[in-house]
């Protein structure tokens, strides 16, 4: 809480949960609080076969301008220096962000302003982004003496090496458009339309079957690690499953007759 205000607010509406996070005074930093405020509504969400998708967005300008320099600054009077303070708040980020990963559902990233370091990891993160004409993301930590090394783990899966690398060792802002290029976002939409095309994106893949779209985020993220064979035996082994289950059966099924599917999520 800042000022009686959650740091974190959640609506739910037709399957779809908006996660919003709500310090704007302070540039929707990642303080320890706010990430403890993420991991406990990602956790419940995991569990609530009501939501379909997730929405992550965020108050004021910006999205998230990362870690709270602030909080870390006032723990270097911490009698270790700060070191049991970053490190538990770096393992707490880091389980938010594997979270976001394991999370059975899917996690749209909503951006309308400035996302930086940590902020421009965990739009990295989400499975799909998009992103306001009016968006800009950089990781700059290694304008103040602080390698974004936890925003690279993301930033350098979601795009290709070298545009990842140019990102981290310039620290320069780049422009949704920009984004959208070396794919760190999925599209960018006029400022004023973005909740209503995040929305209607949200909404296409919650009328999809929730059984299968959990089976094939879950897929798609595991088979990412593996070497190509193991990668294609285990993604045959999950469509084996998939073709059992009783959405598969509905679904072709509906198809073959030229009908509308009717899901049971199952």
């Amino acid at each position: 809480m800042d000022g009686g205000a959650p740091l974190l607010l959640r609506t739910d509406a037709d399957g779809i949960a908006t996660l919003t996070l709500n310090r704007p005074e302070a540039r929707n930093a990642l303080s320890f609080a706010m990430l403890g405020a993420l991991q406990e509504a990602l956790a419940g969400i995991s569990e609530d076969a009501r939501v379909r998708v997730v929405i992550l967005a965020a108050e004021g300008p910006v999205f998230s301008a990362g870690h709270d320099l602030r909080e870390i600054t006032a723990h270097r009077a911490d009698p270790d220096g700060g070191r049991g303070f970053f490190d538990a708040a770096m393992t707490r980020c880091a389980q938010v962000m594997q979270a976001v990963v394991a999370l059975p559902q899917p996690v749209i990233a909503q951006v309308q302003g400035v996302a930086t370091a940590a902020g421009c990891q965990l739009v990295a993160t989400c499975d799909l982004a998009v992103a306001s004409d009016q968006a800009r993301f950089c990781t700059p930590g290694v304008d103040i003496g602080l390698f974004c090394s936890t925003p690279a783990v993301a930033l350098s899966r979601a795009v290709a090496a070298k545009p990842a690398m140019e990102m981290l060792l310039t620290g320069e802002m780049i422009g949704a458009e920009h984004a959208e290029r070396i794919a760190l976002v999925n599209r960018v939409v006029p400022h004023e339309r973005l909740a209503e095309e995040t929305m209607a994106l949200a909404t296409r893949i919650a009328e999809r079957s929730a059984h299968t779209v959990r089976i094939g985020k879950a897929a798609f993220h595991r088979q990412r690690g593996l070497p190509l064979a193991e990668a294609y035996a285990h993604c045959a082994a999950v469509m084996t499953e998939n073709l059992l289950a009783e959405d598969a059966i509905e679904g072709i099924g509906a198809f073959l007759g030229k009908r509308k599917a009717v899901w049971k999520d199952r």
